[in-house]
């Protein structure tokens, strides 16, 4: 079994609207992105992170009946984490600032995909996200490789509820506190509020960049 990952950039398009849901620009850039890797739109489930809650470590298990759902519409699940045990069945997160954590047993072959925001990182979801593995797949930590993305740097975006650390700071923290060493964590660490390969909604919000957009990260098990 091998793992195929990939995390799109501006030169790709953005990979969601947030003011159009069935924006079909963006489908067409999401579909073509993903073709590149020989991944079908209708292979691939979207992580779809909801605010209106109080708890940003929610988990929910996909497979191949859950295949395409999100890619074209909104109808999707809401959760902070998606998980599957399913060969073929591709995950997707678009995301701009916060980190996605792609997480992948090559042993158990259990794929994990986690939005890795500050409101769950101010609720410990790196270390959430991999005992959950541990607890209720039979993971063991020492065989889990972690694929993370960009995220807005720490000079640009502090969480004030962790002692103003930033959020790769907090995010290896918490991986470590899970058990994982370094030599396991495959970290991206450019910073989407200052590299123009990344879009940061941040600095869209500021006036800074001119264009709204989210670049994605995505996985699947073949």
């Amino acid at each position: 079994m091998n793992l195929i990952t990939a995390t799109s950039t501006t030169k790709d398009g953005s990979m969601y609207n947030r003011h159009d849901l069935c924006d079909p620009e963006v489908i067409k850039q999401r579909q073509a992105f993903l073709a590149g890797y020989g991944v079908a739109l209708e292979e691939t489930v979207r992580l779809r992170v909801d605010y209106d809650t109080d708890d940003f470590c929610r988990y929910i298990e996909v497979g191949a009946a859950d295949q395409g759902m999100g890619m074209t519409d909104d109808h999707a699940t809401s959760s902070d984490a998606l998980i599957t045990t399913t060969p073929g069945v591709a995950l997707f997160l678009p995301i701009a600032d916060c980190i996605g954590a792609l997480i992948y047993d090559h042993t158990q072959h259990v794929l994990a995909l986690a939005h890795l925001g500050r409101h769950s990182l101010e609720q410990q979801g790196g270390t959430k996200i991999i005992q959950h593995l541990v607890g209720h797949y039979g993971c063991s930590v020492e065989n889990l490789e972690v694929f993370l993305t960009p995220a807005a740097g720490k000079d640009n975006y502090k969480i004030w509820a962790l002692d103003n650390k930033g959020m790769k700071e907090a995010a290896h923290e918490q991986l470590r506190t899970a058990g994982l060493t370094p030599t396991q964590i495959n970290d991206n660490d450019a910073d989407t509020t200052t590299n123009d390969l990344y879009y940061s909604y941040s600095q869209y919000l500021k006036g800074d960049r001119q264009e709204d957009g989210d670049h994605a990260i995505f996985g699947v098990m073949r």
